[in-house]
């Protein structure tokens, strides 16, 4: 394979990367750095869950468990729906999602 044309999924790897697009990746580690947030991630592989039942399963605050969603949220790695009064969360990002998986995979492997 020519070295000019090596591509890893949809981006040129011979391209140096543009400002938006490492703080994107920089905020997504920042994101998968946090214990806190990855049991949450990791809970939501399950499917979706409240603010309560993600305090309740992993023994945290509820203040905590939002803290941590709205991060999450914001950085779009998790999504919303609102039931009533109740907001269900779930995971957003498949690709992020997959290398949570890998991680995981990774550090068992160790």
């Amino acid at each position: 394979m020519d070295e000019q044309k090596q591509q890893y999924g949809e981006y040129d790897v011979n391209n140096d990367l543009d400002e938006e697009t490492l703080f994107m990746v920089s905020q997504c580690f920042k994101a998968l750095s946090d214990p806190t947030r990855l049991r949450i991630l990791n809970l939501l592989l399950l499917g979706e869950h409240s603010v309560n039942e993600i305090a309740e399963k992993l023994s945290l605050l509820q203040s905590t468990v939002s803290h941590q969603l709205r991060f999450l949220k914001n950085v779009r790695l998790v999504k919303f729906r609102r039931e009533g009064t109740t907001i269900y969360y779930s995971n957003d990002d498949e690709h992020v999602i997959d290398l949570l998986r890998q991680s995981i995979n990774h550090a068992k492997h160790i």
